[in-house]
């Protein structure tokens, strides 16, 4: 039966081993995010506009060479 007892409180302490080292991972990588964000914040992109006649166009475009693939792997 001691032995028993003794498996069990080898589990419970690397489970706890484990949570803890884990606990303590997300915490840092947490931290670690806010810091880079806060030194280091991501730049917007910055869009041109584009016409609606390219618009069109394009789609028109990528519609003919779509149905074009289509018909030649039937």
């Amino acid at each position: 039966m001691t032995l028993f007892y003794e498996g069990f409180s080898l589990m419970l302490i690397g489970m706890g081993t484990v949570f803890a080292f884990l606990s303590l991972l997300v915490v840092v990588i947490s931290l670690v995010s806010k810091f880079i964000l806060r030194y280091f914040p991501e730049n917007e992109p910055s869009v041109a506009p584009v016409s609606s006649s390219h618009d069109e166009r394009l789609v028109a475009v990528i519609s003919a060479a779509v149905n074009r693939y289509r018909k030649s792997k039937k």
